[in-house]
């Protein structure tokens, strides 16, 4: 039987320069570097100055950071000494990544762990970097344990950076001194990035996402959304979670105001578990030894399958096209040039499995200072990373749309009215000539609406969660079932005669609309993409005396709640903001409920007789309060 050892003797074996301990890897052989922050920098920078005596060594790396030494050599001229064969290319400038696009293997992060441990992908040293090792000789993995675990258990050599200003994180990110053959003692600031810089626009798709969250959800963010828009996605949510592949700064601040809890998660409740941190000093300082915290690799926070039993797992990743179809591509963005398949397809899926989980894709909707639009009618040259099959939510600076269980046509509609107003022509042009979007289709005032997210409203009346928003194009077959749904005195109520027809042509007014002169706010039950509309309010403008005349149906087992009431408000304000002068209404004698209604506006009601109609009418001008004077 072999003889044990002490491990702390191991570990005075064991120590030596970083120069000795690299000499032991031979020309020809593969080299996993330790990825992202947790880059052993002094290890890499001993390998760039030695390398002359190497000839091609193949480094595999997941990811790294722009303002890291692994970076610095992949765009120095080491042709015959080194290629980098990355899984994902990492932050640096479009240009560096596109010349090293070749060198990329697209894989689903869940699979990198196999590819080392079955030997397809023989790894022959690891260079890692750890925390010193505690009283029983194990150290941390730190700030990086995701493929960097299989990596070590995989690799014929481990060489080792031992920094003690490397987190002690929990969870499965140790590895033990008796498991390394090489340990070099070297103290240095671990990599940090800096936070991306706020826009309003990322700010405003924040607020598109943040009304799909419910509290008690589980989160995943990629490193695409800024600190501050994840404020504003979730500082009014209770009892988040988090699994994710990347811990960051405005996850670390969501906990430390108490949004983040991780009670609800239903799987390993009261613990944030992650892959990696990626961010700030502060942000290293909070994951030391943090019993809320565990790290775990990322064939475990990557498998859908894990994913899937947290509770209401919702996704959010940024992307970098998509095209009318649902195509995703995600390579390189602004600010955010962390590139390739990763995670991406790995949490998409998982989330979509969860029991009320949510997978959200965000882009803004144009590039290149807005001269190019993100949203294209097809993804002829740039690579596919998510299938359309696998897309569900959708989100630019103008909207937030769901595209499962979408026709094409369906989601054709749905992207253009959340593309840039200076595109949606072109884009609905190009559908047409696609065969995307029927030739009867039009498009005509709504191809420069902005919707107005303020409107957005979720009102809980009886008990029931019911969402006030604008109407939008996608909106069509569920306004059409809406109609086709009410009872014959409803409809005689609200369009004057026995209509049975509810076609595209004859209510696309309802639907056509630029939010200002005319606009349709709908009252909603259930999901984004799949409510039942329960309530239709519309205005329309008489441009010749700067008049909108409203109309409203309510199905007729929500009729008597109040929604009507809600609906008109909201319409007035929209149209006093919009600078119209009032309201006008139409209706029967014998329809006292609209009667009614009309005259619960804060505003002088007129009312005359036009044959078998009555006409009301008000001024914002002309509060109740001036008729009493």
């Amino acid at each position: 039987m072999p003889k044990t050892s002490y491990w702390a003797d191991n570990y005075v074996q064991k120590r030596t320069s970083a120069k000795k301990a690299l000499l032991h890897i031979q020309p020809g052989q593969r080299v996993f570097i330790g990825s992202s922050c947790g880059e052993p920098q002094h290890l890499v920078n001993t390998l760039s100055d030695i390398s002359s005596r190497f000839t091609d060594i193949e480094i595999i790396r997941l990811l790294s950071i722009e303002n890291g030494p692994l970076t610095m050599i992949a765009n120095q001229p080491h042709s015959q000494q080194f290629n980098i064969r990355s899984f994902y290319l990492g932050s640096a400038s479009a240009k560096r990544l596109r010349k090293n696009r070749r060198f990329t293997t697209p894989i689903n992060l869940s699979q990198i762990p196999q590819l080392f441990k079955s030997g397809m992908m023989p790894i022959n040293a690891a260079l890692i970097q750890a925390s010193p090792p505690d009283d029983f000789g194990w150290m941390s993995l730190g700030v990086s344990v995701d493929i960097t675990l299989s990596a070590c258990q995989s690799a014929d050599i481990v060489i080792c950076q031992i920094n003690p200003k490397m987190p002690r994180v929990l969870g499965r990110s140790f590895i033990h001194v008796n498991d390394v053959d090489h340990i070099v003692e070297h103290e240095e600031e671990l990599l940090t990035i800096q936070p991306l810089p706020e826009t309003e626009i990322a700010n405003n798709i924040a607020k598109h996402i943040s009304r799909l969250i419910d509290d008690g959800s589980t989160l995943q963010t990629g490193l695409g959304l800024t600190n501050e828009a994840t404020m504003l996605c979730f500082s009014e949510k209770n009892d988040i979670g988090v699994h994710s592949q990347f811990l960051s700064d405005g996850l670390m601040h969501l906990f430390s105001i108490g949004v983040i809890t991780n009670k609800n998660k239903g799987f390993n409740d009261g613990k944030l578990v992650a892959g990696s941190a990626v961010g700030s000093k502060l942000l290293y300082e909070f994951i030391d030894d943090n019993p809320s915290i565990e790290f775990q690799p990322s064939d475990y926070i990557n498998n859908p399958s894990i994913i899937a039993r947290n509770n209401s797992m919702v996704s959010i990743n940024a992307i970098m096209g998509i095209d009318l179809t649902g195509q995703v591509a995600a390579d390189v963005l602004p600010f955010n040039n962390y590139t390739g398949i990763n995670g991406l397809v790995d949490f998409t899926r998982g989330a979509a499995m969860s029991k009320g989980g949510k997978s959200i894709l965000m882009l803004t909707s144009t590039a290149d200072q807005g001269r190019k639009s993100r949203i294209v009618p097809n993804l002829s040259d740039i690579s596919v990373v998510v299938p359309r099959g696998d897309v569900h939510y959708v989100a630019t600076e103008y909207g937030v749309v769901n595209l499962f269980g979408k026709t094409l046509q369906e989601r054709s509609m749905a992207l253009i009215s959340i593309a840039h107003p200076d595109f949606r022509d072109e884009l609905f042009s190009k559908a047409k000539e696609l065969d995307l979007i029927g030739s009867n289709r039009r498009f005509k005032q709504a191809i420069k609406g902005v919707y107005p997210l303020k409107i957005e409203e979720t009102i809980t009346i009886n008990s029931i969660p019911i969402m006030f928003r604008p109407a939008k194009p996608s909106d069509e077959r569920s306004i059409q079932e809406h109609y086709y749904t009410m009872k014959r005195g409803d409809i005689v109520s609200r369009f004057f005669h026995e209509k049975r027809s509810f076609a595209h042509d004859q209510i696309d007014a309802t639907i056509e609309i630029d939010y200002i002169n005319d606009l349709t706010i709908i009252a909603t039950i259930g999901e984004l993409g799949f409510e039942k509309i329960i309530a239709v309010g519309e205005y329309y403008k008489n441009p010749i005396i700067n008049m909108a005349e409203i109309a409203f149906s309510v199905s007729k087992e929500f009729q008597g709640m109040g929604i009507a009431q809600v609906l008109q408000k909201k319409l007035a304000r929209a149209a006093l903001d919009n600078g119209i002068k009032g309201l006008v209404a139409h209706t029967s004698p014998e329809n006292k409920g609209m009667k009614k209604l009309f005259h619960k506006l804060p505003y002088k009601i007129k009312s005359e007789r036009d044959d078998d109609m009555i006409i009301m009418n008000c001024f914002f001008s002309k509060p109740k309060e001036e008729s009493t004077k």
